[in-house]
């Protein structure tokens, strides 16, 4: 087989196994965005790491909540009064467009006091290693132990799983570890 043909494949194969675009972040997971039930907001935006270009989801009864955008001072203070953008369709998709914070609340008097608010930290985007620093190791072997990724340290000295982004970093470098493979491949029998 011809060196071009190879490298067509790894190319179309690179295209397929590139991260995903976007995370779709259901505030409050199951129990939605509601006073009901505890939810600890703060810990679960702690448990996220938020991107430009993901999504987060706000689902709750619209005849008893809202959600609203406000600066810092607002979200300190549970203040509703001057709202950057207000949603009440009970199923709210907002698209995460800039780095930074954006501070969510509910605007019925005594929700956020209760703890119906929510504080996403959105990182830029990735961006490549500056040069001078150390590169990363490859790829291990998808199914590998050491393709596992660390555990986190939870309070009470218990370990859980690092949360992972569906189609992120481990797919891109799996892309890439079999990009060079089918390089190296395409070299060999062009020879």
């Amino acid at each position: 087989m011809s060196f071009f043909f190879f490298l067509f494949l790894a190319v179309a194969f690179l295209g397929l196994a590139a991260p995903s675009a976007a995370t779709v972040h259901k505030v409050g997971d199951a129990a939605g965005w509601t006073i009901m039930g505890n939810v600890d907001y703060a810990a679960w935006a702690a448990s996220r790491t938020f991107r430009v270009g993901d999504t987060i989801v706000f689902t709750y009864n619209s005849n008893f909540h809202n959600v609203l955008e406000v600066n810092k001072v607002g979200f300190g203070k549970c203040s509703a009064a001057a709202p950057i953008a207000t949603y009440t369709t009970g199923n709210d998709s907002i698209v995460l467009k800039s780095s930074g914070h954006q501070y969510f609340l509910c605007g019925i008097p005594g929700h956020c006091d209760a703890g119906q608010k929510v504080d996403i930290n959105i990182l830029k985007l990735s961006s490549p290693a500056p040069s001078g620093s150390p590169s990363a190791a490859p790829a291990a072997p998808i199914g590998s132990p050491s393709s596992a990724p660390p555990a986190v340290a939870k309070p009470g000295g218990a370990a859980a799983p690092a949360p992972q982004r569906s189609g992120g970093a481990a797919s891109g470098s799996v892309g890439r570890y079999l990009m060079g493979w089918v390089l190296s491949a395409a070299v060999v029998v062009s020879l």
